[in-house]
């Protein structure tokens, strides 16, 4: 019987795409391609992040596994828990909390019956708070998936909530 690697845990597509991201950079410097990598796995996984998957990426790059952890935990769009299928992360910085998204904040939470960091029990949507994503000219915002909806009032996140599959 063969020994299995980690690396098996992540998928033959997966790790085609994780290749064509570490051909971007020079062959010993593979380990640049940590990011992506972990985007990647998180995508074959429905969202989140496991140990053995995280463990899985540090094989398939050569890299310590608390390096690969390092970057997980540090950066806000990797998960270590299951999300929703559509992950709301609301803006709270400082241009979007002057604008109100403290109100957009409650609403989301009075709508969907959950703070941050939780999944509606339908599993359709989870709420997280992010510290900035770079939009503060159409504040209060927020990102679902790698859409931004920016000026929002209640009517309107109601609107987009309501579009959503």
């Amino acid at each position: 019987m063969t020994e299995k690697s980690l690396s098996d845990l992540l998928t033959n597509d997966s790790r085609a795409e994780i290749d064509r991201w570490v051909a971007k950079y020079p062959a010993d410097q593979k380990q640049s391609a940590v990011m992506a990598a972990l985007r990647i796995a998180q995508d074959q996984n429905g969202g989140h992040l496991t140990t053995e998957l995280m463990d899985a990426v540090a094989e398939y790059l050569q890299m310590d596994p608390i390096a690969v952890y390092e970057v997980a935990t540090f950066y806000s769009m990797y998960e270590m828990k299951p999300v929703g299928r559509h992950k709301i992360c609301v803006c709270t910085n400082i241009s979007c909390m002057l604008c109100g998204s403290e109100k957009i904040v409650k609403h989301l939470q009075d709508k969907l019956g959950v703070g941050f960091g939780e999944v509606t029990s339908d599993g359709r949507f989870s709420l997280k708070e992010v510290e900035c994503l770079g939009a503060c000219v159409g504040a209060p915002m927020f990102q679902i998936g790698e859409h931004y909806y920016e000026h929002l009032t209640p009517e309107k996140v109601d609107k987009i909530l309501d579009e959503l599959e």
